[in-house]
């Protein structure tokens, strides 16, 4: 259910487009004029993404359901006693993640077993939100060591995931978020979300946790270009033809 209201709430805010590497278990999502074959993401994959927003987990749902997947999310135990939410959490068997404390393990336990039974799992390898509050983005952080354990652990391949723009939806303080929610629906930023091409982790955690962290920063160098790409494209059809294009 929070895929599909993702989906259908997310055009709302913004434009969405999803593009992928050639060699992508996941094709690049085709323009609406054009055809092309279905986006994938296979089954029992592991998603890393990079987390920038208090939005993206909304871009990257409706990212994912437009490519097939309905992922179980490994996200901050503290989202499970916010009333509603907390319900739709646990009836959608997300995962929460204890962080700091003796129940930490149990979420990569339980992220295993939904990827023995085909599920997709989506993790953000930061562990949580960069300090900066203007819209501005940065590379992904640092990554702790779990999506490389839960790799190991399982076989599972990693799909790099880089998204650009859920910051132009939400940053900054709560006065600052709340705004920029509000204007949203005028202002229509763009959003890019990039997959990278699948890969199986090292054994050794350090190695494959900065693998997976360059995998990922290049997924978000990708989504981050084609947004200023489109964004140029936007201003210019924006500002109209110049004066060269205008001369007789």
């Amino acid at each position: 259910m929070l895929s599909r209201t993702a989906a259908l709430l997310l055009p709302v805010f913004g434009h969405l487009r999803i593009t992928a590497d050639p060699a992508s278990a996941a094709v690049a999502d085709p323009a609406p004029d054009t055809a092309g074959t279905a986006p994938t993401v296979a089954p029992g994959s592991i998603v890393a993404a990079n987390h920038t927003s208090l939005a993206d987990p909304v871009v990257v749902l409706a990212a994912l359901h437009r490519l097939g997947a309905r992922p179980v999310v490994l996200a901050t135990a503290g989202l499970w006693r916010i009333p509603l939410l907390g319900t739709l959490l646990r009836h959608e068997g997300h995962i929460a993640v204890h962080r700091g404390t003796a129940r930490a393990a149990e979420s990569l336990d339980a992220a295993a077993e939904a990827l023995a039974s085909g599920r997709v799992v989506l993790i953000y390898g930061e562990g949580g939100l960069p300090r900066r509050r203007d819209s501005g983005e940065l590379p992904p952080g640092p990554f702790r060591s779990g999506l490389a354990r839960l790799a190991h652990a399982t076989g599972a391949p990693v799909v790099p995931l880089g998204q650009a723009g859920s910051r132009r939806l939400t940053s900054g303080g709560r006065a600052k978020q709340l705004a920029g929610l509000a204007t949203a629906p005028v202002r229509r930023p763009g959003l890019h979300v990039h997959l990278g091409a699948p890969l199986h982790l090292p054994a050794d955690t350090a190695e494959a946790t900065a693998r997976a962290h360059h995998a990922v920063t290049a997924a978000w160098t990708a989504a981050s270009r084609h947004a200023a790409s489109r964004d140029a494209a936007i201003h210019r059809a924006a500002a109209g033809p110049g004066p060269e294009a205008t001369r007789p």
